[in-house]
């Protein structure tokens, strides 16, 4: 089974964390959202509550496909200063896990070293953060292979939301979810 664990930082952007979140579950994908924290109650950067599945010290990860970092500011910063979450992404990376992360978040992979010749794209403003990534500023969503997704911020969420389906269950049911959820549609009228 194919499993996604999202970890939630106080101060994490609420529609990046839950619009993929939301997507991935409309897809069948077993996701777990995980509180860095000793407490299931995280608050996301704009106060809205949010209750995690689980705690981090309660899971192995041995069965994660993706590792999914959500942005927002203070929670990208809030989740580089978890220790056990930074080295739970050195030993996912070596192992080949996909890693995805979006907005500010990018940063945190960026500060670890795990960008180092690889794709990436992040929201304004962290470039600086993305140590010797191949940064594309103009990038709504950029995939790296299939072991790294990052996205620029709210914007993008969705898409990414997608792009993990699409990984994960292949682009059938990546369009089928997108069509559900009347994504194929453009037309506005006045």
């Amino acid at each position: 089974m194919k499993r996604v664990y999202v970890f939630f930082a106080n101060g994490f952007e609420e529609i990046e964390a839950l619009a993929p979140v939301d997507i991935l579950r409309r897809a069948g994908v077993e996701v777990t959202t995980v509180s860095i924290y000793e407490d299931m109650t995280v608050v996301g950067a704009h106060d809205i509550t949010v209750m995690a599945d689980t705690i981090f010290s309660l899971c192995d990860y041995d069965d994660a496909s993706v590792i999914f970092l959500p942005g927002g500011m203070p929670g990208a910063a809030n989740l580089l200063a978890c220790d056990d979450l930074c080295k739970l992404l050195e030993e996912k990376s070596r192992e080949g896990v996909t890693l995805a992360a979006i907005c500010a978040a990018p940063s945190v992979l960026g500060e670890l070293g795990l960008l180092k010749g690889r794709k990436a794209t992040c929201y304004p403003g962290f470039e600086e953060h993305l140590r010797e990534a191949v940064v594309d500023t103009e990038a709504l969503l950029v995939k790296d292979g299939e072991s790294l997704f990052t996205a620029c911020g709210p914007a993008a969420a969705c898409e990414l939301g997608f792009a993990l389906v699409e990984l994960l269950c292949g682009k059938e049911k990546a369009d089928e979810v997108r069509a559900g959820m009347m994504f194929n549609r453009t037309k506005i009228t006045d």
